[in-house]
């Protein structure tokens, strides 16, 4: 029996609309909760199994997407807000009382800079797009996950219509890649 990945997938993925213009993602606060409005769909939406993303309790993996930056708003209580780890790429925008995520921002040069890393499962409006893939997968591993229980993991990813990849998705890996070659003036820029 394959261990509980995260509760919006477990039992099964429900599709979203590509017509979706967006909505509130909101920390778990029950009293002035952040909210961040999010104006469009998210792409690229996956499992991720590293040890930075927010997951709810008892899950293994998070699901996170990325929406582009101008279509992201603190629209409440922006104050409580705080930056997880001031070292890491992704800076994770976290609230300070419930310590839910809410996005995460990259500042520094880096092929991803622009894009925003969101959670829409702390939204109630339906649409957003489904996850994907699942992305380092192997890394629940680092964080006590039995390893004898890996094929389970991908075996139940699979079953759900996830690929699953040990860093993240082909595409992504080459936008990495051809960023980084640009940079170095190896390929021309777009």
């Amino acid at each position: 029996m394959a261990p509980p990945l995260h509760p919006l997938i477990d039992h099964g993925i429900t599709k979203g609309s590509p017509s979706f213009l967006g909505g509130k993602l909101c920390c778990h606060c029950q009293n002035d909760a952040v909210e961040v409005t999010i104006s469009g769909n998210v792409a690229h939406n996956h499992a991720c199994g590293c040890s930075k993303c927010w997951k709810p309790k008892g899950a293994l993996f998070s699901i996170v997407a990325v929406i582009p930056r101008d279509q992201l708003n603190v629209t409440a209580n922006g104050d409580k807000l705080h930056i997880v780890d001031k070292g890491a790429t992704i800076q994770r925008n976290a609230c300070k009382e419930c310590g839910v995520h809410l996005f995460g921002r990259i500042e520094k040069e880096h092929a991803f800079k622009g894009l925003d890393f969101v959670h829409v499962e702390l939204s109630k409006q339906q649409g957003w797009q489904e996850p994907q893939f699942a992305a380092f997968v192997s890394s629940i591993i680092e964080q006590g996950f039995d390893p004898r229980g890996m094929d389970e993991v991908r075996t139940k990813f699979k079953s759900l219509g996830l690929e699953t990849y040990d860093t993240l998705s082909p595409p992504l890996m080459d936008a990495i890649a051809t960023w980084t070659a640009q940079k170095a003036g190896l390929l021309p820029s777009d």
